[in-house]
């Protein structure tokens, strides 16, 4: 039994499990809710959604019976319903108390509802954990620099690609190898030009929304999750958007190398992405010491100069338990930005946008994301994808363009343009 499977039955024992607040109930919320209520020391206390039977469905999805479910108007009243044992649902975030919940999940995927979400957790001084990487890699950095102050945990979720390929990482670079490349599979064909309507019926075919399937289809997923694990790990993009191959796992460690060793790369320590590998993730890895190349050769993982460590699954949001545990039980982090920005993922325009135009959201009409490196984003006034959703186009941008700060206004009233002013002004670019 794992150190962390005896502490989590050590506070079953005592009838004092983690009690989690899930907010979203979509696809990656309800399951989550079902994980956590199949494990011993982990429980789904609150599910917030806007619409409370999609929270109320997903507990009871999960084996919690209705009558112990209760729709909360208010943080007081939920506070009351947690302390007597009852589940709570709720349709606004706000309604989540201090008390009686340890760890709150965002699981909406929207940057503006995942900073709000995420500032008011830590305000109340309870660990945040993010299944949504779009607001990581938008306001994460102040986020967690506030986590800290504040003395709680800021962290992504294992599960996802990021989580997973950065634990490749953490992993090779703890034994002293270097990380030449690291990266995941896409699961989707890449088209740019998708919206949710040439999505949508295999969408819906695989019961998700149109507007979170498009965002995978037309790469911008790819780019966020990219991003973050460039912002956590330094490794840089070699290239605005990445390469994006088509490979075998076979072909990996050949393919990143430099272009001096037979291979493609024109710098080692780049983030990439590979089209047939999917769902897996990666890392190609590499060591000057002859004796450790001599051993690898030994054990059989080939004779260098390069070597490939691949993971060919990714649990998603099923393997979020284990950060919450390893946040509430021992403080530790996942996945969180470090000092220093790396990457940044901006918006391009989907389609020719008019003075006059509002920007849509990710997923659909207006704008898709490209990685590209945080400095030659800074330095040409490219716009955080996280910043354009409801912004109001006053310059005309051509489709396929880079979209600026100086082509848009941003929404006044967004709690997310703040804290990245906030994030910009007060720590700047880590210089």
């Amino acid at each position: 039994m794992s150190h962390i499977t005896q502490d989590l039955a050590a506070r079953a024992a005592a009838g004092h499990p983690i009690t989690v607040a899930v907010v979203g109930a979509g696809q990656m919320g309800r399951g989550l809710v079902s994980s956590l209520e199949t494990i011993r020391g982990m429980q789904a206390a609150m599910v917030i959604d806007v619409e409370a039977e999609r929270a109320i469905n997903a507990l009871t999805r999960a084996g919690v019976p209705r009558e112990q479910i209760k729709v909360s108007d208010g943080a007081e009243q939920a506070a009351r319903w947690l302390a007597e044992g009852l589940r709570v649902v709720a349709t606004d975030a706000d309604h989540i108390p201090a008390q009686g919940i340890e760890a709150v999940v965002e699981a909406t995927g929207v940057p503006e509802v995942g900073a709000r979400v995420a500032l008011d957790t830590i305000g109340r001084g309870q660990h945040i954990i993010l299944l949504n990487v779009e607001t990581d890699v938008t306001v994460g950095r102040i986020l967690k620099k506030l986590a800290d102050m504040a003395g709680v945990v800021y962290s992504v979720s294992a599960g996802d690609e990021p989580g997973a390929t950065v634990e490749l990482v953490e992993f090779a670079r703890t034994l002293g190898f270097t990380v030449v490349a690291a990266g995941k599979g896409k699961n989707n064909v890449l088209d740019p030009d998708a919206t949710p309507d040439t999505v949508q019926e295999e969408a819906l075919r695989k019961h998700a929304s149109p507007h979170m399937f498009c965002s995978f289809v037309d790469g911008t997923k790819t780019m966020v999750e990219m991003t973050a694990v460039s912002n956590a790990t330094g490794l840089v993009p070699e290239m605005a958007g990445m390469r994006g191959m088509h490979l075998s796992v076979d072909d990996l460690a050949a393919t990143f190398s430099t272009v001096a060793q037979g291979g493609v790369l024109t710098r080692t320590g780049v983030v990439d992405f590979v089209h047939g590998i999917a769902p897996g993730v990666f890392a190609v890895i590499t060591s000057g010491n002859e004796e450790i190349r001599e051993d690898m050769d030994y054990l059989k993982v080939g004779p260098g100069p390069n070597w490939t460590l691949y993971r060919p699954y990714h649990l998603a949001n099923l393997e979020t338990p284990h950060t919450i545990a390893k946040a509430v039980l021992y403080h530790d982090v996942c996945l969180a930005p470090g000092e220093r920005p790396v990457a940044e993922t901006v918006a391009v325009a989907k389609r020719d946008l008019q003075p006059g135009a509002t920007i849509d959201g990710l997923g659909g009409y207006s704008v898709r994301g490209l990685i590209m490196a945080y400095d030659e984003a800074a330095s040409s006034g490219a716009l955080p994808l996280g910043l354009a959703q409801n912004a109001q186009v006053v310059r005309p941008v051509a489709k396929g363009e880079v979209i600026r700060y100086a082509d848009v206004e941003i929404h006044q009233g967004s709690l997310v343009a703040v804290l990245r002013r906030l994030q910009d002004s007060w720590l700047g670019g880590g210089k």
